[in-house]
């Protein structure tokens, strides 16, 4: 019988609250059980034990080559992962587009600790497991549970500070519930992209765009130095007219420019030809990123550009 391995790398589910109300780290994951581990048949195993904030697209990679190991012996139906929820997203995407691989993989986390009144984390752990190891969870990408729902990596984000429901997918909902009879899935996913690397080079930055935003945060990068620039934009793909110069000498120097929308709702569309308006920036060279956040986006470019993806095969990847 195949295993579910479970894969702690740190956060909030493996921390305890102090008296004093501070949350800090323990030396172990205080939600082992041997009751837990033998009625699911699990394997638990430490990859690293950082709060969510230290987490690097190094420590990504360091996770994604891992996971690939582990289902290359053939050992287990699923792979569940705990994680930090403040960058959980973007780990669990920048697995979602480095793993090939058709058994679920499901990223899970905690909005209190442990030994906090409402912990979450047990529950959110079990759920994990169960989605992990149901057989209507092969070939969905990866996955992420927390609160009942059912997310895809590509589209949920953390809308909230603490709130237990923070896990959010805005532009399509969740593709699935845990009930405590079963998993459901009421939507299909697609799990079609996925890119092999072995190191991380390439530097990607990201700015909010905002009102009377000056033209110096950009000037500051330097273009030799730097190898992608997302910034959010203002609604539908628009920025403020005095960083359009700034933009232009970073795309005259092969610098990719990325634009993504501070919505949280709807895709960047270039509709608008004034100086600094969609269209016009479209003209430039800029490049649109349909459903996709900042951070999210700044990884795909990341792996885009390790590829040596050319303008227009990073413009095709963006597309959908």
């Amino acid at each position: 019988m195949k295993k579910t391995l479970v894969i702690h790398t740190g956060g909030t589910i493996s921390m305890k609250e102090n008296p004093d109300g501070s949350v800090v780290e323990t030396d172990s994951h205080p939600l082992s059980s041997e009751d837990l581990l033998k009625s699911h048949s699990i394997e638990e195993e430490n990859v690293f034990h950082l709060p969510s904030p230290h987490v690097t697209p190094a420590h990504m990679l360091t996770l994604a080559n891992y996971m690939k190991e582990k289902v290359s012996s053939g050992k287990y139906a699923g792979i569940v992962v705990t994680h930090g929820t403040d960058t959980l997203e973007e780990t669990a995407y920048f697995v979602d587009l480095c793993v090939n691989t058709a058994i679920p993989i499901v990223f899970t986390g905690a909005m209190r600790s442990s030994n906090e009144l409402g912990s979450d984390g047990l529950y959110n752990l079990i759920c994990a497991i169960r989605v992990a190891s149901h057989r209507k969870s092969i070939q969905r990408g990866v996955l992420v549970v927390m609160n009942d729902e059912i997310h895809t990596a590509q589209y949920v984000t953390k809308t909230s500070t603490s709130n237990v429901a923070t896990f959010q997918s805005p532009q399509f909902g969740p593709v699935g519930m845990v009930t405590k009879q079963d998993v459901y899935y009421y939507q299909k996913t697609y799990h079609e992209e996925i890119f092999d690397i072995s190191a991380l080079s390439k530097n990607v930055l990201l700015l909010k765009a905002y009102a009377g935003m000056p033209k110096e945060l950009i000037e500051m990068m330097d273009p030799a130095k730097t190898d992608g620039l997302i910034i959010e934009a203002l609604g539908q793909g628009n920025v403020p007219p005095s960083i359009v110069p700034a933009i232009q000498h970073l795309l005259q120097h092969n610098v990719t420019v990325l634009l993504v929308s501070r919505c949280y709702k709807g895709i960047v569309q270039p509709t608008y030809q004034y100086e600094g308006g969609g269209r016009t920036l479209l003209d430039e060279g800029v490049i649109f990123a349909n459903h996709l956040n900042g951070p999210k986006a700044r990884l795909k470019l990341m792996l885009l550009l390790e590829n040596d993806a050319s303008h227009q095969e990073m413009i095709n990847a963006f597309k959908d």
